[in-house]
């Protein structure tokens, strides 16, 4: 077990999140929260990932007939379909588990479970990322002093009327240009953005016609966070090695200047 500090340890945390503490213990540990915002941001998570499960098996907490059965000793014939279901969903229950605890809660509401959609989404963001941030010649296809045609262009080729390119001033991030490149074997659009260090982020757009849900999360790798989200058909990534809490502001601004 490893130590938060002298009367906060980690277990205390994770029976905060799970409802555990009687109400004067939870009055203890929610003060810590409040001065320590890095553990908040973790409790916070533990408790979106409860929710998720709670979600997911909230079908199999009622009451049937065959719990009767296993109390009173009167069998009934093995509904083996059923059986399989249940097995089914404890092995999805396992595997959200391991995605949950690594890409984290939802930015703005609790999101519908998308998984086979967003594990590439911010694997693609990192990558171009990557690649493109620290180029200095060549960073972008398209510069800033060409917006408006990099609107149109990209646009066009990712089917999207009226294609705003995001204006991050307020938050201290200019616009550098914008590319073309794949996003999932599609066209996909990159933006990127430095602020007046030079540190630089990007914001990846794509398309995919089978995404229906909106939901947003976040990801880390190394130095690299990244947050995203699927609109509809389009999803949608920030990255960069800067601050969350800043990163998140970008998402935000983002997601408010997009169409949806």
């Amino acid at each position: 077990m490893n130590e938060i500090n002298q009367t906060v340890t980690e277990a205390d945390l994770h029976a905060y999140a799970d409802g555990q503490l009687p109400e004067q213990a939870r009055a203890r540990i929610e003060a810590w929260l409040t001065d320590n915002p890095g553990d908040a941001a973790r409790v916070a998570e533990w408790s979106a990932q409860n929710a998720e499960i709670r979600s997911l098996f909230a079908d199999y907490g009622k009451s049937t007939d065959v719990d009767i059965a296993l109390v009173t000793g009167r069998r009934r014939p093995a509904n083996w379909p059923k059986r399989l279901a249940a097995v089914a969903a404890i092995i999805a229950a396992f595997g959200l588990g391991a995605f949950s605890g690594h890409y984290g809660p939802a930015l703005f509401q609790k999101p519908d479970l998308q998984l086979t959609e967003l594990e590439t989404l911010p694997n693609e963001a990192r990558n171009a990322f990557l690649v493109y941030a620290d180029e200095v010649r060549h960073p972008v296809e398209v510069f800033a002093n060409e917006e408006a045609h990099l609107a149109t262009w990209l646009g066009k080729r990712l089917a999207i009327q009226n294609l705003r390119v995001p204006n991050l001033q307020e938050l201290g991030f200019k616009l550098v240009g914008g590319r073309l490149l794949p996003v999932e074997g599609r066209p996909g659009a990159m933006f990127m953005y430095e602020d007046q260090a030079g540190e630089r982020l990007t914001v990846l757009v794509g398309r995919k016609a089978d995404n229906r849900s909106t939901s947003f999360r976040f990801a880390s790798s190394g130095n690299v966070e990244t947050f995203y989200w699927i609109d509809g058909e389009l999803g949608y990534a920030v990255t960069g090695e800067i601050p969350r809490g800043v990163l998140r502001k970008v998402a935000e601004e983002c997601y408010r200047q997009f169409p949806s």
